[in-house]
């Protein structure tokens, strides 16, 4: 080749083309309607893979359930494990609980869309009882207890956890499980009148894959969880064009899973 003739650009941009990858999806806004008047918005993140830009019919029916027993959440320490948009947080924040830590998967665009709703969504007073975490389920729950301990007369475990829309994932029923393990408050620690429990709330959104999603409550009682149907609710189907059975894709079921004496 001549020393003059004109090489070209050899960056790997032009060695290795490839299609511009498309902007991420604006967020979107959600909207509860509470039981008692007023709204609720909810941001949503504008996409991703772990389901965060959805609100769930299973979240929303979790927020009417607590609205309709404050004394489920008032005066007590709350953890929401997978929180996305964080609304059944925020009914308890709005119910005088004593603490409410927020978790989902530690990805920065999750863990800022919880804090922008919390901020959004509380009084600066209540925002000081509330912790906003990433947390890996069935890892230690330290991280999550250390927002307790912060204060001396605040418990050391949870009275209550929330489970919005979880149990689809198969493969993590036992961290799930564990973590509650780890993290709830045992039947004897509790104040009287209180029974520390953790609620589960989904929805059978692959009806042929129903009975996997209830392979989580055989694993809770196999690990000594008494586990209980508390609810059943019906909501528009999410996603209509889904395969399988409307009205289980379109019905919501509540379950308390408590501590075998």
């Amino acid at each position: 080749m001549a020393e003059d003739e004109e090489i070209g650009d050899l960056g790997l941009d032009s060695v290795f083309t490839e299609p511009p990858r498309p902007p991420t999806p604006e967020p979107t806004t959600a909207v509860y309607d509470c039981q008692k008047g007023g709204q609720i918005k909810i941001r949503l993140v504008g996409s991703h893979p772990l389901w965060g830009h959805y609100l769930w019919n299973a979240s929303r029916a979790f927020a009417s359930y607590l609205e309709a027993n404050p004394s489920l959440t008032k005066n007590k320490c709350v953890l929401e494990l997978g929180a996305g948009g964080a609304l059944p947080s925020i009914i308890a924040i709005h119910n005088d609980a004593r603490m409410v830590v927020v978790t989902d998967y530690p990805d920065i665009e999750l863990v800022q869309n919880m804090e922008y709703n919390i901020k959004n969504t509380t009084t600066e007073v209540d925002q000081q009882r509330v912790s906003v975490q990433g947390y890996i389920w069935g890892h230690p729950v330290k991280p999550l207890l250390s927002s307790l301990n912060s204060e001396p007369s605040l418990s050391a475990k949870f009275d209550l956890i929330i489970l919005s829309d979880l149990i689809f994932n198969h493969s993590q029923h036992i961290a799930m499980l564990q973590t509650c393990e780890d993290a709830l408050r045992l039947p004897g620690d509790a104040e009287e009148n209180s029974t520390p429990m953790v609620l589960v709330f989904y929805s059978h959104h692959r009806p042929k894959l129903a009975h996997r999603d209830m392979e989580f409550f055989e694993k809770a009682e196999e690990r000594g969880w008494v586990c209980k149907e508390i609810l059943t609710k019906t909501y528009p189907p999410m996603f209509p064009d889904d395969p399988g059975e409307v009205d289980i894709r379109s019905t919501v079921h509540g379950w308390s899973l408590v501590r075998a004496n």
